[in-house]
């Protein structure tokens, strides 16, 4: 067979990972779980790698470790070697991380561990929280290659603002992980490090593209997570993983340093926000922890919007869609919302049920702004280095137009997306919803590959809304979501329909797959949306927190 150019240079991408994989931590192969076992996520308890102290550690929140460290319980050094340690365990089995970053990490771990011995004080809000980070948000002196085998040998120059604000607030950076080919799968497959796993069922995708975060949170391999989101990549792995995202309103969060093939691209604008496995208090932290640092000072394209500490409350209009009128959800989704409104009616909270409004149209709108070039810039990434469109990146760019829009078509759609959001926020008001519970996709998770349509949580960044995902608790039934008569018998309404609705065989194609749901409200009520999501995942889960399994 003959290796092809784009192959040697993918290699360096796939050397760079191997020789930064601290080897003291591997686990031997015959020792690892059978490549047919599905879920993996008790391994870390079975493995015998860790500690008890470092399954307690790994498995706290970022708030708890923060407390720890204050109380002068926990050490910055032994939280990051106790993350590293899980987070090699979970490469072996998951294949989710770019590259690891153990000695900066260890280095800056002692660093913080002297400032409070000297002090007594924490450095910051984050001090000692290790984070892993998505793979296209610049380090110093790193390669961010995107996903693309052209970009292997790129060398950023700085960190973006995000983590130099991440690193004044006491935060450790100790892995990076994988994206898909292009950003825009919600499945993580690329030509470089390959296919990234769901650690509850690993013939499932962990979604993407922040989908090596997604498996990173699901095997609780770091306390927090950075992923990046324009249509769903943060709220699909963390729903497909049994976690928490949260997508902020646009201009909120710091972006420069964040590589992407088509910079400038103002259409529909990505964000960045905070993933993670264990509570919304965690993502409230990180906001808090970046915006009290005006981060509108240095990046003049924010809004100069400071953090708001919001008081919980239960006086609030809950609706509940459903259905989007174009593709039907899965028994299992469906089950999690009605034991939402179950949960929420009997809490005295005001549920309503939410018609849709023209949702097909928005994603007529959205998915032509993704790429009104027709995909050139992504194509032309391909062609750089010679290397493969994989199928979901052909599939991500036939949502495109067949040839480039012209400005004028470009400004008509824009218009329309304006007009659009105008017209949502205005059905909101005159039905007096504060905020909208919905799923974050079809299935529960998808099956490796199948991952296409994503308009349940692209809708809202169509329409800029903040959105969070939390798990219900629930995960999938063989019993309670077994293929009903009903559902047998249902006439899809489109091709998408059909495509979602064949793929629900029965639950074992998603045996223990988590069950998640999404809370999205009004542009700019990011604080408030967060504040919300707490008070009904409490009434939910019935004071739960955590991953749904």
């Amino acid at each position: 067979m003959t290796i092809e150019d784009w192959q040697v240079k993918a290699q360096k991408g796939k050397d760079l990972l191997h020789n930064s994989v601290p080897k003291q931590w591997l686990v031997p192969t015959e020792q690892l779980p059978s490549v047919t076992q599905k879920n993996v996520t008790d391994f870390p308890r079975q493995s015998g790698l860790l500690t008890e102290r470092e399954i307690i550690i790994t498995e706290s929140s970022a708030t708890e470790l923060v407390k720890g460290m204050g109380k002068g319980g926990l050490t910055a050094e032994e939280v990051v070697v106790a993350f590293l340690k899980r987070s090699v365990l979970g490469h072996q089995l998951l294949n989710f991380a770019t590259e690891f970053l153990a000695e900066e990490a260890i280095a800056r771990a002692k660093e913080l561990d002297e400032y409070y011995k000297k002090t007594g004080k924490l450095i910051g809000p984050l001090h000692g929280v290790p984070i892993s980070v998505k793979e296209h948000v610049g380090f110093k002196n790193k390669t961010c290659h995107t996903g693309y085998v052209a970009w292997v040998d790129r060398v950023v120059n700085e960190d973006a603002h995000l983590l130099q604000l991440l690193h004044k607030a006491g935060a450790v950076f100790h892995v990076r992980t994988n994206q898909p080919q292009a950003l825009m799968h919600l499945c993580s497959e690329n030509n470089i490090t390959g296919k990234t796993h769901n650690p509850y069922n690993r013939t499932l995708t962990p979604g993407g593209s922040s989908g090596g975060e997604g498996a990173a949170l699901g095997f609780r391999c770091s306390p927090l997570g950075i992923g990046t989101d324009i249509g769903g990549s943060i709220r699909g792995p963390a729903a497909f993983c049994g976690g928490y995202g949260f997508k902020p309103t646009s201009m909120r969060n710091p972006m420069v340093g964040i590589h992407v093939a088509a910079l400038g691209q103002e259409s529909i604008h990505g964000v960045v926000g905070p993933m993670g496995p264990a509570s919304i208090e965690d993502l409230e932290l990180f906001q808090k922890a970046v915006l009290e640092q005006e981060p509108w000072e240095n990046e003049t394209s924010l809004v100069p919007l400071p953090w708001k500490t919001i008081t919980p409350n239960r006086d609030i209009t809950v609706a509940i869609m459903w259905d989007d009128g174009v593709v039907r959800p899965h028994p299992p989704v469906t089950r999690g919302l009605q034991l939402a409104k179950e949960k929420l009616v009997a809490a005295g909270i005001k549920v309503i049920d939410w018609e849709p409004y023209k949702h097909e149209k928005a994603w007529g709108i959205i998915s032509t702004l993704y790429y009104p070039d027709a995909a050139g810039l992504q194509r032309q990434m391909l062609r750089k280095s010679g290397e493969p469109a994989l199928p979901l990146s052909e599939w991500a760019f036939s949502y495109g137009p067949p040839n480039p829009l012209t400005h004028h078509e470009t400004w008509d759609l824009q218009f329309k997306r304006d007009v659009y959001r105008d017209e949502y926020n205005a059905l909101l008001k005159s039905r007096g919803v504060d905020f909208i519970i919905s799923p974050n996709y079809p299935g529960v998770a998808a099956v490796m590959g199948e991952s296409h349509y994503w308009n349940y949580t692209a809708i809202w960044n169509l329409l800029d809304f903040p959105a969070v995902t939390f798990p219900s608790g629930l995960k999938v039934d063989l019993n309670l979501d077994a293929v009903t008569e009903e559902y047998k018998s249902y006439v899809p309404r489109n091709a998408a329909d059909e495509k979602e609705w064949r793929r629900y065989e029965g639950p074992e194609r998603y045996e223990n797959a988590p069950i998640a749901l999404q809370v999205a409200g009004r542009h700019f009520k990011d604080e408030e949306t967060l504040a919300a999501s707490k008070i009904l995942e409490e009434i939910i889960r019935d004071g739960k927190k955590g991953p749904a399994i």
